[in-house]
């Protein structure tokens, strides 16, 4: 029996869009971290909402930071 050829559950074409999706939505959600932490009061502050952004933009810089490297060629 043959072996199967590995291949991506993405299109290679949509690497560059998905990379650019990703890296703005979690730069977003970034920013919305950081003016949330930076106008709101010591008291006011919601450690799950804090935990939801952080958490959100991280998973969204994660791929995207994984589709930027896969459209340029390297393949991780």
């Amino acid at each position: 029996m043959a072996a199967k050829a590995i291949s991506s559950p993405v299109p290679v074409e949509w690497y560059p869009s998905l990379a650019a999706l990703m890296v703005s939505v979690g730069l977003m959600l970034t920013a919305s971290f950081f003016i949330y932490e930076a106008t709101s009061s010591r008291r006011s502050r919601s450690l799950a909402k804090e935990i939801t952004t952080a958490a959100m933009a991280s998973v969204f810089l994660g791929f995207g930071s994984l589709f930027v490297l896969l459209a340029s060629g390297v393949y991780v």
